[in-house]
């Protein structure tokens, strides 16, 4: 059989197959999360470990909703800028996060994102999958090597933070651990530094009370200024925006 009629006949197959049974095989995969959204960033559609992830008993707890019902408010605005900038076309592949567990603790996933088109060729949503880490033995071993930097950042970025001082934690060059960073974290230990900053004035802009030089203060930035230009880069917002929609929420 030629690859031509390979093609033609793999379509075929796949049109008679229908959206349901495409999306039922989500089921087979335990440690992968999956979920559809509509233009709105609202749940149509999630298998069941993205359900039991939640500690939801039944989908119909999730559909109609957004990350809101489920996530703090912090998180639930990257999530759902998140899906703007997918449907735009910004695609996401195996980007590698930390995120929250329902529990409270802090864990590894490996995340990806695409646009949803319907017949005419028009996005009229998303879709994405993520899979904790702990049940990937490949990925883990990067994860792992970049344990000791990661958790010092976490747990340290309200202090000045050297890139020195992280290659002496990890027991590598700096040279190495930039090359690390960049082929497990798709950046480098500086933006890694600025970026876990960022999401906890983000998390203190939206929980608390605290003025915005307050909460860059606290978060480590020195220069108010600096602080601005790089949460509206990484959030496409500045702090002073977000603070006005949390407020214009509440009325």
């Amino acid at each position: 059989m030629s690859q031509k009629a390979a093609d033609v006949l793999a379509g075929e197959f796949l049109q008679q197959l229908g959206v349901q049974q495409l999306i039922a095989m989500f089921e087979l995969i335990p440690d992968v999360l999956f979920w559809i959204k509509d233009e709105h960033s609202r749940v149509v559609h999630a298998n069941k470990p993205y359900v039991e992830y939640l500690r939801l008993k039944s989908l119909h707890a999730v559909l109609g909703k957004t990350d809101y019902a489920f996530s703090p408010p912090y998180l639930a605005k990257q999530f759902i800028t998140d899906d703007k900038k997918v449907m735009e076309g910004e695609l996401v592949t195996d980007r590698l996060e930390m995120n929250t567990l329902p529990n409270g603790s802090v864990a590894w996933f490996s995340t990806s994102k695409r646009p949803l088109f319907n017949d005419g060729g028009e996005i009229i949503g998303s879709y994405g999958m993520t899979r904790h880490l702990q049940r990937s033995e490949k990925l883990l071993s990067g994860v792992d090597i970049m344990k000791g930097p990661v958790d010092y950042v976490r747990q340290n970025y309200r202090q000045d933070i050297s890139v020195d001082k992280l290659a002496e934690i990890a027991h590598l060059s700096v040279s190495a651990l930039e090359r690390r960073f960049r082929k497990y974290l798709s950046k480098t230990p500086k933006q890694f530094i600025t970026e876990v900053r960022l999401e906890n004035a983000r998390r203190l802009l939206v929980d608390s009370s605290l003025t915005i030089s307050e909460v860059a203060y606290r978060c480590g930035f020195s220069d108010h200024s600096y602080f601005s230009r790089q949460f509206k880069f990484l959030f496409d917002e500045l702090p002073s925006e977000l603070r006005a929609t949390l407020e214009k929420d509440k009325d």
